[in-house]
């Protein structure tokens, strides 16, 4: 279903419409936000001088420093009366991304999210059960709010205490789960674990995942435990754009679509800044169209994918984002080779005799950097045979190293003796110092 007619615009219809609200965005910052109008007047740009969306280019980047040197609310355009809502970013690495939403942001918010779950497949039909962690996190009341606007059921869920969250998929009906891809995994395994069949004895039948990246292994793995009817889908947002609602993949799966009326994407080249064109990869930036509390302008999200304007098969004419590959912060540089954790997810899941779940060390010793990958067994007994445990971790390391180009430690673990995480998974720790 197609919730949105702004969904189906022609090209020209819908860089008209994104052209006027650009010209409204760029007066709107100049005018309320200081710390923009500051980056605007080095840049030597005015707000009439946007006459084009290729004048998009001439505005300055926003990222993410500038909310934590601006913490709490130095970026917002409005005054604290007219907020409804505040949320904020973990703050894992420093002070949290503090964001706001005005009354009309809330509504466009949900409107946006509405859309994004109606690409999944959902419908007022659903029995949705939300398993992200409630709180400042957007996730959870972002798709919450979008999916009660569809007419779904809702059960707020949140994270954790595994076996309610079963009881509720049995008890209740639940056909749609929304939660990160790693922890619907977890609930996977604990459902088998429990002499339950997902595909005979519950009811899901949609899967809505966001909070961190799913690649089409880690897909794969999802049908190996919830059947090969289950349908899933991630979508796309973050907080400082609003939230989930910026894109989600469709029925087709051939991408995200992007709410183009609401959101401009471009893709630059990380280190030269410059603007790309259509199909190249490189690091996404977009800018929010409309927000009133906080306006963002060419915001550089740091995540690596590249932009499909061919049309799409479910009817939407908006732009696709491919999956994606990475984010630029993300990347290790190990023995001067780029290696990004969904690389090693690819060669890791295409091995039936080991689990979805890894951890990855990097370490540097005797003055060189040395990776450790820990992976699961599906099968414990192989603990006891040192020749296909042998085998098996040569298989990894000859996958691995003809993915990467370089060689990798191995190590196997027992089932079930990994961490699991109820949020993001954090997969990847790396306990190099400089000069070490």
């Amino acid at each position: 279903m197609i919730w949105a007619k702004e969904e189906t615009l022609s090209r020209s219809e819908m860089e008209a419409l994104q052209l006027k609200k650009l010209k409204e965005t760029a007066s709107y910052i100049y005018d309320r936000v200081e710390p923009y109008r500051k980056k605007m007047d080095e840049a030597g740009v005015k707000p009439e001088d946007i006459q084009s969306l290729a004048d998009l280019q001439k505005l300055p980047f926003t990222y993410k420093v500038d909310f934590r040197d601006n913490y709490p609310t130095g970026l917002f355009a409005v005054d604290k009366k007219e907020l409804v809502r505040f949320h904020a970013s973990s703050g894992t690495t420093g002070k949290p991304t503090m964001v706001g939403y005005t009354r009309k942001d809330m509504e466009n918010w949900t409107e946006n999210v509405a859309r994004v779950v109606c690409m999944g497949g959902a419908s007022d039909q659903d029995v949705a059960q939300i398993s992200f962690g409630y709180g400042t996190f957007t996730g959870a009341l972002g798709l919450h709010g979008g999916l009660e606007k569809v007419g779904a059921a809702v059960i707020p869920m949140s994270s954790g205490n595994a076996k309610k969250q079963m009881m509720f998929m049995e008890d209740l009906g639940v056909t749609l789960l929304v939660a990160t891809p790693s922890y619907a995994l977890h609930l996977g395994e604990e459902l088998k674990a429990r002499g339950l069949d997902p595909s005979k004895d519950l009811s899901l039948r949609i899967g809505l995942f966001g909070g961190e990246g799913m690649t089409e292994a880690m897909r794969d793995e999802m049908h190996k435990l919830w059947g090969e009817d289950f349908f899933c889908t991630q979508n796309y947002g973050m907080s400082e754009l609003c939230g989930p609602g910026v894109a989600g993949e469709c029925e087709a799966l051939t991408g995200m679509h992007f709410n183009e009326d609401w959101f401009i994407p471009e893709i630059i080249d990380p280190v030269t800044e410059e603007v790309l064109p259509p199909g190249e990869r490189g690091e996404l930036v977009i800018t929010c169209l409309g927000k009133e509390a906080i306006p963002l302008v060419r915001y550089r999200t740091g995540d690596l994918t590249r932009l499909m304007y061919e049309p799409c098969s479910c009817g939407r004419t908006t732009v696709r984002m491919e999956n994606i590959t990475g984010r630029a912060d993300d990347m290790l540089v190990i023995r001067g080779v780029n290696v990004f954790p969904t690389q090693i997810e690819e060669v890791l899941f295409s091995i039936p005799e080991i689990g979805p779940h890894y951890e990855i060390l990097v370490e540097r010793i005797n003055h060189l950097d040395a990776m450790t990958i820990s992976v699961e067994l599906v099968d414990d007994t192989l603990l006891d045979s040192y020749s296909k445990l042998s085998e098996l971790g040569d298989r990894i390391k000859t996958g691995l190293k003809e993915q990467l180009g370089l060689a990798t430690k191995i190590k196997l673990v027992a089932p079930q003796s990994l961490k699991r995480f109820e949020g993001k998974a954090k997969r990847v720790t790396d306990l190099r110092k400089d000069g070490v």
